[in-house]
């Protein structure tokens, strides 16, 4: 995490604007580096047990994955299959988004099957809207399109103009309805769907198999049913050690 210097020390002349800002920096840091510092103790206590990969057993592959899951990659052989439970609205699943998965559709294309599910968390009040708005899409087979739209544009809907999480639904579906747009969508049939029983059971289901999975918090990581925790203390720490697993199971 960077070492911000306490704004307590510096001379008084500072504006509170910049405390400010230095405040609000501090926070991010502390709630993207805290994830990974999480998934470091679960890689620690792993490690005392035989290691990740040693001594436990693969979650079930119907569990991790439904017939209809939604995929951002498919390998024809599906010898590696990558499964991610995520929140739309969480910080460590959008810095994984921009700095590591993003990368991996491109790099990984053909080579990996590459699963997404939902797993909303109580503590982000726009991460179900963010959901449904993702599986209405889905029901116009514009899945990926919006997938990516809530991701490269996430700070946009689900942070604050302090940096907090954000908690203002009509913003958020304001924007919503912009990337259904920009995608091709029929806004009402979107409306529609987004409020419907088949996308509230959708997104309940994807969650009910977390839990089962053992999903905790996000985003969560099973490569061939075998969970994957990060032990970097970086994002391109974290993505050297997942792609070292891709490699590892793809030359299997």
């Amino acid at each position: 995490m960077p070492n911000f210097k306490n704004p307590l020390t510096r001379s008084s002349v500072v504006s509170s604007n910049t405390v400010l800002t230095v405040a609000v920096m501090l926070v991010a840091a502390v709630v993207i580096g805290g994830v990974l510092l999480f998934n470091r103790t679960d890689a620690s206590d792993n490690a005392s047990q035989g290691g990740a990969s040693q001594g436990a057993d693969p979650v079930a592959a119907d569990v991790l994955r439904k017939p209809d899951s939604h995929t951002l990659l498919e390998a024809p052989d599906d010898k590696v299959t990558v499964v991610e439970f995520l929140d739309y609205q969480c910080p460590a699943c959008a810095g994984y988004y921009m700095n590591i998965t993003k990368k991996l559709e491109k790099d990984y294309a053909g080579q990996i099957t590459f699963v997404t599910r939902n797993f909303p968390l109580e503590m982000h009040p726009l991460a179900v809207p963010a959901a449904r708005a993702a599986e209405a899409a889905a029901l116009q087979g514009k899945y990926s399109e919006m997938y990516h739209a809530l991701y490269d544009n996430y700070q946009s809907w689900a942070r604050s103009a302090g940096g907090e999480a954000s908690g203002d639904p009509e913003q958020a579906q304001a924007r919503f309805d912009e990337f259904a747009r920009q995608i091709g969508l029929d806004l009402d049939r979107f409306h529609r769907d987004m409020n419907s029983e088949e996308v509230t059971q959708r997104i309940e289901r994807d969650k009910a198999d977390g839990e089962t999975a053992g999903v905790s918090g996000t985003p969560t990581i099973f490569i061939n049913g075998m969970k994957f925790t990060p032990e970097g203390d970086t994002f391109a720490a974290v993505d050297a050690q997942l792609r070292a697993r891709l490699d590892e199971a793809l030359a299997a």
